[in-house]
């Protein structure tokens, strides 16, 4: 029998720098934890990735920024996909509180 997990457990006390966490990673798809606190991306730069990514906001929230300067607004339940080679970056998350995001890569 699989032990089951919590994406709300084991969360550190102090995040200098978001966390990264692979949940699941299979072939065509990997799911990841993030946890943010008052991050965001490097002035310069944009990520461009290969797959989709689908993102939703647990707790917190994050405004996402994309090459054309329009950006959105995740708040709690919100999620978005972001098309593969779309290139974006993370203007901002909360720093009243951490950020949890699950995200899911696809190709």
């Amino acid at each position: 029998m699989n032990k089951t997990n919590n994406l709300f457990a084991d969360l550190p006390g102090a995040v200098p720098e978001e966390i990264f966490e692979d949940l699941v990673v299979a072939k065509n798809i990997r799911i990841e934890r993030i946890i943010s606190d008052g991050h965001s991306s490097p002035e310069e730069g944009w990520y461009d990735q290969e797959e989709n990514e689908w993102v939703l906001v647990l707790v917190g929230y994050g405004i996402l920024e994309f090459e054309d300067g329009s950006e959105i607004v995740l708040n709690p339940g919100d999620y978005y996909t972001i098309i593969a080679h779309e290139k974006h970056k993370v203007k901002a998350t909360s720093d009243q509180e951490k950020t949890i995001w699950l995200t899911v890569f696809y190709s």
